[in-house]
C-alpha cells in the first residue's frame, strides 16, 4: 500500500519556499447538534471556512484532516454538552492547529440561529432566522476569540425625510397654517422617506462570553426598527409609524450599536474588542451604504465621553485575533 500511495507530497518542500498565512478549506456546510446542561438537543445549519498557516518549508496541508477535524469534533459535540458557538469555534481551530502540525490555525463558523420572537403589536409568536458568527485562532494551546451576530432589519433616510418635512410644512403653511401649527403638524406624524432593508453585524472578542439574544437587541434597536418573518397588518402599521419616527443613517446605526454595547455591556472590560458594520440595501439608489468601527472598547469609550480623539488608523478583527 505504502508502494501505491507513495510519499507524503505535502510534507515536501516547495519549489518556491514561501509562507501562505492561509491554506485551507472554505465553503464547507454541516448540521451541526448542539446539546445543553438540560440535554435538549439544537440542530444548526452552519457553513465553515477552516485554514492553517503553511510554513515555506512544506509544499502543503493535508486537505483531509480538516474534515476529519470537523467529523471529530461533530461526533463529540453530539455526545456531550457543548455550551455554546465559541466553544465549538475554539475547538476546530485548536484542533486544526495540532492535526496540521501548523504554528496558527483559523476557524470561521457562520450559523442560522433561531430565537423566538413576538410582533410588536399583534403579539404573534414567530421564529426569526440570525446569523451566528464565530471567529477562532489558535497555536494548539491558546486560543483568542471574536463572536458575534448579523441581524436584518430597516432604516429610513433622515436627509430624505427632512427634505420632505420642508416641503410638507410650506405647503401647510399656503394652505392658512401657522408655521407654529404646521410644526407641530408635522411633529406628530411620521414623514415619507425612502427606507431599506439593513444588515448589521457585530461582533465581539472577549473572554467574557455575551448572550447572543443581548446582542441580537442591540443591533435591532440601533436601526430604525427591526424586521419579522411574520407580520400582520397592526405590526405592518406598527414597524412603518415607528420605523419612520426613528430615521437613522448607515453611520448612526454603527454608532449606535456602539454606544449600545457601552451602556448594556458594562462588565467587559476596556481590552474588549469591538466590530460594528452596517450595509443598507438602497431602495432608490443603485449602491448599497456602508459603514463600521473595529478597536478597542477602552477607547471607544473614552471617545463616547469626549476624552479622547478618534484614531485614524483603527485596529482591524485580523490585527486583534493575530495580536501576539
Amino acid at each position: 500500500m505504502r508502494d501505491v500511495l507513495g510519499n507524503d507530497i505535502q510534507k515536501s518542500a516547495p519549489k518556491t519556499r514561501l509562507s501562505l498565512s492561509r491554506v485551507g478549506v472554505t465553503g464547507l456546510k454541516r448540521i451541526l447538534r448542539l446539546k445543553d446542561s438540560s440535554g435538549r438537543e439544537t440542530l444548526f445549519f452552519a457553513e465553515m471556512n477552516l485554514y492553517a498557516f503553511l510554513d515555506g518549508s512544506q509544499s502543503g496541508v493535508h486537505m483531509s484532516r480538516f474534515i476529519e477535524n470537523i467529523e471529530d469534533i461533530a461526533s463529540e459535540i453530539a455526545r456531550s454538552p457543548s455550551p455554546d458557538f465559541e466553544t465549538l469555534t475554539d475547538m476546530m481551530a485548536v484542533s486544526i492547529a495540532k492535526t496540521q502540525g501548523a504554528v496558527r490555525a483559523e476557524a470561521r463558523v457562520r450559523a442560522q440561529y433561531p430565537m423566538t420572537k413576538r410582533t410588536p403589536a399583534s403579539a404573534k409568536t414567530v421564529e426569526n432566522l440570525y446569523t451566528f458568527i464565530g471567529v477562532s485562532v489558535s497555536d494548539g494551546a491558546s486560543t483568542r476569540r471574536a463572536s458575534g451576530v448579523e441581524v436584518n432589519g430597516f432604516t429610513v433616510c433622515p436627509c430624505a425625510k427632512e427634505m420632505v418635512a420642508e416641503r410638507a410644512k410650506a405647503a401647510l403653511c399656503d394652505a392658512g397654517y401657522s408655521e407654529t401649527q404646521a410644526g407641530e403638524i408635522l411633529s406628530l406624524i411620521p414623514l415619507a422617506s425612502h427606507n431599506q432593508r439593513g444588515e448589521g453585524t457585530l461582533l465581539i472578542g472577549a473572554q467574557n462570553r455575551v448572550r447572543v439574544e443581548k446582542l441580537v437587541d442591540i443591533v435591532e434597536d440601533a436601526m430604525s426598527s427591526g424586521i419579522y418573518g411574520l407580520m400582520k397588518r397592526p405590526d405592518e402599521l406598527n414597524v412603518v409609524w415607528n420605523g419612520h419616527m426613528k430615521p437613522r443613517f448607515v453611520e448612526d446605526v454603527v454608532r449606535e450599536m456602539i454606544n449600545g454595547v457601552a451602556l448594556r455591556i458594562p462588565d467587559l472590560g476596556d481590552d474588549t474588542f469591538i466590530m460594528a458594520r452596517q450595509e443598507n440595501f438602497e431602495s432608490i439608489h443603485v449602491h448599497n451604504a456602508s459603514a463600521e468601527r473595529c478597536g478597542l472598547l477602552g477607547e471607544m469609550r473614552r471617545e463616547l465621553r469626549g476624552e479622547l480623539p478618534a484614531s485614524p488608523t483603527p485596529m482591524s478583527l485580523d490585527s486583534w485575533l493575530y495580536m501576539p
